[in-house]
């Protein structure tokens, strides 16, 4: 798809973008790596949870977002990350201080499960050694150690209730959980809602905390990290391919007609956007992506910003049917840069393409195996393929 497209006022277009990743807070250095004439390299935190590598957060003052210390508190740093990244959307997009924008905005939150209590979940394991009738021991320590305040805390549609405390977003509310394809449904809902008359405006987007040990031991248990230091995305090595990244990515989503009538910047307009699932066996995968991405996009001007996971197998595949199906778009796997962030991966990565084609950024290559671009981006492909089920596409065009 082209920017010389019809316009009508139900487009949905993105007025507002809060991004946090390793690379730092907010969208000026965000924007600095998508315009520098070579990609940063990658923040990686390799010694606290040896052999795992993170990208981890950057030093952040959740103050700038949340005021209260007590708000601050009794978040975890999920919640915290989540309720900082929509505070910067609504600021970005010019809404956070209008109550009556804000008290009529529809929300659209992807968000995993709370924290876990790790001491707890040691006392357990250790326990366990020692004794044989471990059902019994399991309901035990459930019924004495743990306290149903932690527990009622770290439900995942509080990091919804929380932006609605902090930031006076109150309109309705919607939670998805389920990896990478929570995010993928997030945003297609509200691209939905927008497209048919349902919603004027909409806070929508997800965060993930990469420096916990029980989402490290989650992807451990399938063998599925990258060992030791980084390496480049395209080229994980065969015992592993996932690095985790801290990622805080919201956007605010409007109809053409509600962000013009108020005089609202827009970065990208959102053309089509789809997700599934299914069978990745005997090419059932490249079938549902070529079904995802059949409206296309203009290829000689087109940038594809990949959420893959580094899994080598999917990686492989993934970049061989980007390069069957646009053989002139460059191909970027933001992954590489900033980790990979489960819930918030495919809304960061439609955050790196409407940024990019906001400011007409010409993006460096990412990894050795991309090619530079060929001319300004008018069109973003964002892909999210998820480390075990779910797959997302969107285009975006340029104003």
């Amino acid at each position: 798809m082209s920017s010389g497209k019809q316009k009508s006022a139900n487009d949905v277009v993105i007025t507002g973008v809060g991004i946090v990743t390793s690379q730092g807070v907010g969208i000026e250095p965000h924007l600095a790596l998508l315009s520098a004439d070579k990609a940063p390299a990658a923040i990686v935190e390799t010694e606290r949870f040896a052999p795992y590598p993170i990208h981890p957060l950057p030093v952040i003052d959740w103050s700038e977002q949340i005021a209260k210390r007590g708000d601050q508190r009794q978040m975890e740093n999920w919640q915290r990350l989540g309720v900082f990244s929509a505070g910067l959307a609504l600021d970005d997009a010019g809404l956070k201080d209008d109550l009556d924008a804000c008290g009529s905005m529809d929300m659209i939150v992807a968000a995993g499960g709370g924290e876990r209590d790790i001491n707890v979940d040691s006392l357990i394991v250790d326990e366990a050694l020692k004794r044989n009738d471990r059902e019994q021991l399991l309901n035990e320590k459930l019924t004495t150690e743990l306290r149903p305040t932690l527990f009622l805390a770290q439900l995942s549609n509080l990091l919804a209730g929380n932006i609605s405390i902090v930031h006076k977003v109150t309109g309705s509310s919607r939670t998805f959980m389920g990896e990478e394809a929570a995010g993928i449904s997030a945003i297609e809902t509200a691209f939905a809602r927008i497209k048919a008359g349902q919603s004027t405006h909409t806070l929508v987007g997800g965060a993930f905390a990469a420096e916990r040990l029980d989402m490290i031991l989650l992807i451990e248990a399938i063998q599925g990290h990258a060992l030791g230091g980084w390496s480049p995305i395209w080229s994980r090595p065969e015992s592993g391919g996932m690095i985790l990244g801290s990622v805080g990515a919201f956007l605010v989503l409007e109809s053409r007609e509600h962000a013009e009538a108020r005089g609202a910047r827009i970065y990208a307009t959102i053309d089509d956007i789809g997700g599934d699932r299914g069978k990745r066996d005997e090419g059932k995968l490249e079938a549902r992506l070529e079904t995802l991405a059949a409206k296309g996009a203009n290829e000689t001007d087109t940038i594809v910003f990949s959420g893959t996971t580094g899994f080598p197998d999917l990686a492989a595949r993934e970049k061989a049917f980007v390069e069957k199906t646009l053989p002139k778009a460059a191909l970027r796997g933001y992954s590489g840069l900033v980790g990979h962030g489960l819930e918030a991966q495919f809304p960061l990565g439609l955050a790196f393409a409407a940024l990019t084609l906001g400011s007409g950024a010409h993006v460096p290559p990412f990894d050795p195996a991309e090619k530079p671009l060929a001319t300004q981006p008018k069109t973003a492909v964002v892909t999210t393929i998820g480390h075990a089920r779910g797959e997302g596409v969107a285009v975006l065009s340029a104003e």
